[in-house]
């Protein structure tokens, strides 16, 4: 992140890419985003985003999940689902849904940044 304008970040984007060089390595384009931070970013199942805080004329910036990163639990769970046959009690399904969500939710929860 950078605290400046786009020109800023790109002209900083060649000074790392310089860097990188010398160590026989180089920036990705398709994982290089130069973007404002209210219009948002997806980073590593997180989308951060810059809103004003309701009620105020104060900003923040909100982290939530990604929502590739939502689909991905969500299939994780048919998955779960379907793997779970009718004849078992619902107390194994339940069990091993919660050990997802609750991994899941833990996740989120720990990393999970807002407004003070």
């Amino acid at each position: 992140m950078v605290k400046g304008t786009r020109a800023d970040a790109e002209a900083l984007r060649e000074q790392i890419a310089i860097v990188l060089a010398a160590m026989g390595l180089r920036l990705s384009p398709d994982k290089t985003l130069i973007t404002q931070i209210d219009e948002g970013l997806d980073f590593l199942g997180w989308h951060i985003q810059r809103h004003r805080k309701r009620g105020t004329s104060r900003y923040y910036v909100y982290t939530y999940p990604s929502k590739k990163a939502v689909q991905a639990a969500m299939r994780k769970v048919k998955m779960i689902s379907r793997q779970v046959s009718t004849s078992q009690p619902i107390d194994e399904l339940l069990r091993r849904l919660n050990v997802t969500l609750r991994g899941w939710a833990g996740l989120s929860t720990a990393t999970m940044m807002g407004p003070p």
